[in-house]
């Protein structure tokens, strides 16, 4: 099996089919966990799953692989009064699942472009352009966003249709540009210090980074590129918490 294809029978086992089973078949001993939510090791995925609320679900949305690490993208319902979407990143090695991180936000009821959180393509396409998009990609998160060289934008972005899925932005150049003049008015500027990990499949790109919106947080985004331009993006920007429960970090 593939990454891509041991993470999606793992988590539709253990969150769909609530098969505990699955622990013991896709996960490691040696299991890592670096979610803000969960418990470290395999025993605490273990008490996770044995204690899901009768009323959880998980939807998958996307899966992208590039090696050993696979990101998904996907909705919780359960976990608390307001149902969560956003990203799991997952390392596979021998295959098993060895390690885990994730990023969670709760579904707006209402977004300024219109577009949901998880709507638009999904299936990735011009894979043999995976090297050059993930190079584009990293050359625009490293010069605009963490080197905040704003007047480089339409080297990397369509001046175009820019599908935005950021709760807060309309679509297009013009839209990204308002909601950061109003994030700014808010105390809140995009400031992105590092990418800790990028995974790259055809014209789809992931970047989870760190960096402060106001707080300091971590930055998980999708990005969809068309003709060697950024033409769509996804994300889910999480508030790192005070406290974990595990020593693993979040990075």
């Amino acid at each position: 099996m593939t990454s891509k294809a041991i993470v999606i029978a793992a988590t539709t086992a253990l969150f769909i089919n609530r098969d505990l089973t699955a622990i013991d078949t896709y996960f490691d001993p040696s299991y890592v966990q670096h979610s803000t939510l969960v418990a470290g090791g395999i025993e605490g995925l273990r008490a996770l799953a044995s204690n899901l609320p009768t009323d959880f679900a998980y939807t998958p949305v996307r899966a992208y692989a590039e090696g050993d690490l696979v990101v998904t993208q996907g909705l919780y319902a359960g976990f608390g009064p307001a149902e969560l979407v956003g990203f799991d990143v997952w390392r596979v090695e021998n295959d098993r699942i060895v390690e885990h991180w994730d990023s969670l936000v709760p579904v707006a009821e209402e977004t300024v472009s219109g577009r949901t959180q998880t709507d638009g393509p999904v299936a990735a396409t011009d894979l043999d352009k995976t090297a050059q998009n993930k190079a584009l990609v990293l050359d625009w998160v490293e010069k605009v966003l963490v080197g905040a060289d704003y007047s480089l934008l339409t080297d990397y972005v369509t001046t175009g249709l820019y599908a935005q899925h950021n709760v807060e932005a309309a679509d297009n150049l013009d839209g990204f540009g308002a909601a950061a003049a109003a994030w700014g008015a808010d105390g809140k500027l995009l400031a992105y210090k590092a990418v800790h990990q990028v995974v790259a499949e055809g014209d789809f790109v992931f970047t989870r980074a760190e960096g402060e919106f106001g707080v300091p947080v971590i930055y998980n985004d999708l990005w969809r590129i068309e003709n060697g331009k950024i033409v769509e993006h996804w994300d889910a920007i999480a508030p790192v918490p005070a406290e974990l429960p595990h020593t693993n970090g979040i990075f």
